[in-house]
């Protein structure tokens, strides 16, 4: 399973709320990024992005864009209410949150124990930032691209026991299977399956699974 914590980045650049957004906009363009977690006495806050920043900023050209900047502060145009992830959860899963919440970045943060009074209660701690760029990295990994071989597409029932039977028919071929792409289709019944072979010429595998009813295509 791919994890948060091995794909965020950690190098963290944060704000005050009440640092102006000129300020953040330079940090943007300076550190080629486009989210900042804002942080208050060490607690996340909220988070900005260049989008934000633009949408605040005058138009180019305004005489008055610059003193604007400098007036605006992080707060008046921070999202408040942040969605974040735990160094523990799936890639996979902070890529549906992402869909589903179209958002572009999640901050990682986890729970630390802090001793207030005698007693020890829970505070969160912010430890990096998951963006979509760290997902498609991950998800690249996960469906074995990088490695070299091929792939090759099934159209199979979609059923119970398909999927071992088909990766039955490749292991006697003594081909090995990086990764496995499922996508099933609910009006047709069927399923198509994308396999990342470690082979380069597949036709041994495409022929054997043809016999056994299968429609099967080289598709790189």
């Amino acid at each position: 399973m791919l994890l948060v914590r091995d794909w965020m980045t950690g190098k963290l650049v944060t704000l005050s709320p009440e640092a102006s957004v000129a300020e953040a906009l330079t940090l943007c363009r300076e550190r080629r990024i486009r989210h900042i977690p804002i942080l208050e006495q060490g607690r996340l806050v909220g988070i900005v992005t260049d989008r934000d920043l633009r949408g605040a900023s005058p138009a180019l050209g305004d005489p008055e864009r610059a003193s604007v900047l400098q007036k605006i502060r992080v707060r008046d145009v921070m999202t408040r209410e942040v969605i974040t992830a735990d160094p523990e959860d799936s890639i996979e899963n902070v890529a549906q949150e992402m869909y589903e919440h179209k958002i572009q970045s999640l901050p990682v943060v986890t729970e630390r124990a802090v001793v207030d009074e005698g007693s020890a209660v829970a505070e969160e701690q912010l430890l990096g930032i998951v963006t979509s760029s760290d997902v498609m990295r991950a998800l690249v990994t996960l469906v074995g691209l990088p490695e070299p071989g091929c792939r090759i597409e099934v159209q199979a029932a979609n059923k119970a026991g398909v999927l071992a039977e088909i990766v039955g028919k490749i292991q006697d071929l003594e081909v090995d299977i990086v990764s496995v792409l499922s996508d099933p289709d609910r009006r047709s019944g069927n399923r198509t399956l994308i396999f990342q072979l470690v082979t380069t010429d597949p036709s041994s595998v495409i022929e054997s699974l043809k016999m056994g009813g299968y429609k099967v295509s080289w598709i790189a």
